[in-house]
């Protein structure tokens, strides 16, 4: 994959290549923890209970070509869901910072070159998470997401 130096600064999250778009990600994986929202105040809790396909070492899908067959609640960022789901993506998401005018953040792998940046700024899950398929959904809230 070869990509133009900052094309974040002047692409349009709609006018991306795929490669660009995927190259987005910082790989924290916190898109990939199950999150509950607060009925009264619309709040989105992040909770350290992963889904059932992420890796918790690597921070990535343990099968991300074929998850919406195994995982079909997975939801699939694109330009045109950004709008109905960049309130519950973390405040660092290179997509949701890009769709609300920001900059990368000055730990993202594409402004550091160093694929682990995420990781070791302590921004990641890595290490982190317990997968869903361990835990029933009403003990979930027991493992908010510190930090």
């Amino acid at each position: 994959m070869s990509l133009r130096d900052r094309f974040w600064e002047d692409t349009p999250l709609d006018k991306m290549t795929r490669d660009e778009w995927e190259a987005l990600c910082d790989g924290c994986g916190k898109c990939c923890l199950n999150k509950l929202e607060d009925i009264d105040t619309g709040e989105v809790i992040f909770t350290r209970v992963a889904c059932r396909l992420f890796d918790d070492a690597t921070c990535r899908c343990a099968n991300y070509a074929e998850r919406k067959a195994h995982v079909p609640e997975c939801v699939v960022l694109t330009p045109a869901t950004l709008d109905d789901i960049a309130y519950w993506m973390p405040r660092t998401c290179a997509y949701r910072r890009l769709h609300e005018g920001k900059g990368l953040p000055r730990w993202h792998p594409l402004v550091t070159g160093d694929p682990q940046s995420t990781h070791r700024a302590g921004m990641s899950v890595q290490d982190r998470t317990v997968s869903e398929a361990a835990l029933p959904i009403e003990d979930w809230e027991d493992y908010p997401l510190e930090g």
